[in-house]
């Protein structure tokens, strides 16, 4: 019986033991995720070294970009020891932008940082060197240069494909978006996939146009997006009928017909004339006919008279 209690005991010893080591902290909650930093804007520089009064230089961004502009001016036959030197943003000044520019080493040099990230900042930065001198950034996305002058013509009831592309020297677009009208209204695809299917290669894109009505003629817009912003291209659109070819034929007939008509109302006119002229003159005729053969009857009966 002992025994027994010395076991149960003993099991019951392992079992506090056992317990003791069993881990009954609640875990804590998971720590969040390291908030990734965004990296800083890449920088770009671009200078110019100006010898006149004024030049225009083209910068083409893709993306947003820190944008070091520096303008370096040989100055004029005054060369004064400092000018005031600012900059401007299409046409107008840039805040707390003017300083003094001192002459070092026979030129003036003026720079600022600008910090490009979206469409908003893009346009035309100006350096200015007093009055005197100035040098003109014109920060855009590519352009297309390739601009159809002349409209698509297409009938109703046919398929027309517009086509817009990229020169071969440009930066490849990430995707071209199509528009109507006033370039706002964007066409989807997928809304009426009956109707319009857009086919994208790289540095071109073509719209296709099914089932045409008059109402699809007009202006159609594709833009090459690119981070920093959408260039736009335009395309017009004319969309006629079968008949609207032979317009000028018709009218051409007509006027065909019309001539004809008078022709022959002049001919029948003139014969008409001819022949009241020509009736006259037989009349006439006759008339002096039957006179001259009246007279050698009088002359004999004067002469039977005389004998």
């Amino acid at each position: 019986m002992s025994s027994s209690w010395e076991q149960l005991f003993f099991q019951i010893l392992l079992l506090v033991v056992f317990c003791r080591h069993i881990n009954t902290k609640t875990p804590g909650p998971t720590p969040p995720p390291l908030v990734s930093i965004s990296s800083p804007l890449p920088t770009e520089i671009r200078s110019v070294v100006l010898k006149g009064e004024s030049h225009t230089e083209s910068v083409e961004l893709l993306n947003p970009v820190n944008l070091t502009l520096e303008c370096t001016w040989t100055g004029n036959q005054n060369k004064l020891p400092n000018i005031t030197g600012f900059w401007r943003k299409d046409g107008d000044e840039v805040e707390n932008s003017r300083l003094t520019v001192q002459l070092e080493n026979d030129q003036y040099n003026l720079k600022r940082v600008f910090s490009i990230i979206s469409e908003e900042n893009l346009g035309n930065y100006s350096c200015m060197f007093e009055s005197e001198a100035k040098i003109d950034f014109v920060l855009a996305a590519p352009h297309m240069h390739e601009v159809r002058d002349k409209p698509i013509v297409s009938y109703v009831g046919d398929s027309v494909v517009i086509v817009c592309k990229m020169e071969e020297t440009k930066p490849k677009p990430s995707t071209w978006n199509w528009y109507k009208a006033n370039g706002t209204d964007k066409i989807f695809t997928a809304a009426e996939p009956l109707r319009y299917e857009i086919k994208n290669d790289e540095r071109k894109t073509k719209l296709v146009v099914y089932n045409l009505t008059e109402a699809d003629g007009g202006l159609y817009y594709c833009g090459a997006v690119y981070a920093i912003n959408t260039t736009m291209g335009l395309v017009e659109l004319k969309v006629i009928n079968f008949t609207e070819p032979l317009k000028p034929f018709i009218a051409i007939v007509l006027e065909v017909i019309v001539l004809v008509v008078a022709i022959m109302f002049y001919e029948r006119y003139q014969s008409k004339k001819n022949y009241t002229a020509g009736k006259g003159m037989n009349d006439q005729t006759n008339t002096l006919t039957q006179g001259e053969n009246n007279e050698p009857e009088e002359g004999s009966s004067m002469r039977q008279r005389k004998v």
